[in-house]
């Protein structure tokens, strides 16, 4: 019996996220401070005020993600939560690798928010707008996706980009080929393939150079083992070294997010509870989807807080 901390990643902004916490506490406060000292910019008022098309930026969106997330933990951290002792892993989705990793003392707060501000532009950068595309695929097996895919490469880059679990597949690469896959899906009898509103084609091929500037941003910062496993998108797997995260880190950018797997791996590992810390309960309604045997709880409200602390600390 154990618990895992899990991080919400991309789409699970909003405006207003994290405003009742620096309202509460004067650590979630400091967190904010922190990330917009970082940054250099006030990111905490785009996230409390919006407007919403600015907050929704992927160079915007990712610090900010994390940032409410790490606002979560220091809180829950000051309350008397030791990482070590109460938690046996933690796990993101995409982004939510680096609110992972931060939480576990990989990486400092202000180090995070700057990779992801770098890992933001670059994968906006790595394509031309217009050129990439992502669709979900509800109602296929992760193998009837993976062939669809392989057929539709005959028009260009096209790929498992994360598998959500509970027949929810998202695929990405160039705009013909998506296009192509998600009528191939339709005819393979899925229940419905979905164009998504995304402004670059991530975890593709086609993040070639993203992944090249962060591998060349994650070479220069300090890195430290994490203080518990992470279990890493790429290989659904636990991993405890700083130089290894950092190489699936760089993998992370062009590879497949393997949540059900991960999710998988959790319950088979003996992990009862998954907490999502940070805005939203994405993870929670996807752990519910994928095996009903782990208890998926999203902590993002002060009275949330109260509830994770008293059911950790006992």
């Amino acid at each position: 019996m154990s618990v895992a901390f899990t991080f919400p990643g991309q789409g699970s902004q909003a405006v207003g996220m994290g405003k009742e916490l620096a309202e509460t506490y004067a650590e979630a406060r400091a967190v904010f401070e922190e990330v917009d000292e970082a940054l250099g910019e006030k990111l905490s008022s785009v996230m409390f005020e919006g407007p919403e098309e600015t907050l929704t930026l992927t160079a915007n969106a990712q610090p900010a993600l994390m940032a409410v997330s790490m606002a979560v933990i220091r809180v829950m951290q000051a309350r008397g939560l030791d990482l070590k002792s109460k938690v046996s892993f933690v796990a993101g989705h995409s982004l939510g690798e680096y609110s992972a990793l931060c939480a576990a003392g990989t990486f400092s707060l202000a180090d995070t928010a700057r990779l992801l501000r770098i890992r933001g532009n670059a994968m906006q950068a790595a394509v031309p707008v217009g050129e990439g595309a992502m669709a979900a695929i509800i109602g296929l097996e992760h193998g009837d996706v993976q062939t669809i895919c392989v057929e539709a490469s005959a028009v260009g880059p096209c790929q498992i980009a994360n598998d959500n679990g509970g027949g929810q597949l998202v695929i990405s690469g160039g705009k013909a080929a998506v296009e192509k896959a998600a009528a191939l899906a339709t005819d393979k009898g899925a229940k419905r393939a979905i164009m998504l509103p995304v402004s670059a084609p991530f975890h593709s091929a086609l993040m070639g150079p993203a992944a090249e500037a962060m591998r060349e941003a994650l070479a220069k910062v300090e890195k430290k083992d994490p203080v518990v496993p992470l279990i890493a998108n790429v290989r659904a797997a636990p991993v405890t070294a700083a130089d290894e995260i950092a190489a699936l880190l760089v993998e992370q950018v062009t590879g497949q997010v393997r949540w059900r797997e991960t999710v998988e791996w959790f319950a088979a590992n003996g992990v009862t509870t998954l907490y999502e810390l940070g805005s939203g309960k994405v993870l929670t309604g996807l752990a519910r989807r994928i095996d009903k045997s782990v208890n998926g709880i999203a902590v993002n409200t002060p009275a949330d807080i109260d509830a994770a602390l008293a059911a950790l600390l006992g």
